[in-house]
């Protein structure tokens, strides 16, 4: 697959709203998530898809939008804005897929430090009522 039909597909699980169908459509068995609070990367399908699945509940809603993409052979650099309880969130997805299309790493940054309080503190929230935290 190209780095252009990757970010196809990518913007489709997002406009889909992340669902845990979608996000297993396009993450790889052996992904890894490094997420902008927790030190340890989090590996596996099940755990990536949580995290993804909870993020998309909490950073995207309707202001929600990608600024700015820079895309290679296997992988997306992604800015993303959007708004959490009036605060202002500057973040960038860093995604990484195999020859299949599959998501192997997703790295995600946030600015600023308010900001990462706020998702820090969302995520928490979102993740204790899937059941993860």
């Amino acid at each position: 697959m190209t780095g252009a039909s990757n970010l196809v597909r990518w913007h489709a699980v997002v406009a889909e709203g992340s669902t845990p169908e979608a996000l297993a459509a396009i993450l790889h068995d052996d992904a890894v998530f490094h997420s902008p609070v927790v030190h340890t990367p989090q590996r596996g399908k099940p755990v990536v898809m949580a995290y993804l699945s909870a993020a998309g509940a909490t950073l995207g809603n309707d202001s929600f939008h990608y600024v700015r993409e820079m895309v290679d052979d296997n992988g997306l650099a992604l800015e993303f804005v959007t708004e959490m309880d009036g605060i202002h969130v500057n973040g960038i997805d860093l995604i990484t897929f195999d020859d299949n299309g599959l998501i192997t790493d997703f790295k995600v940054m946030i600015r600023p430090l308010k900001a990462v309080n706020k998702v820090w503190e969302m995520m928490a929230a979102r993740l204790q009522t899937d059941g993860w935290g």
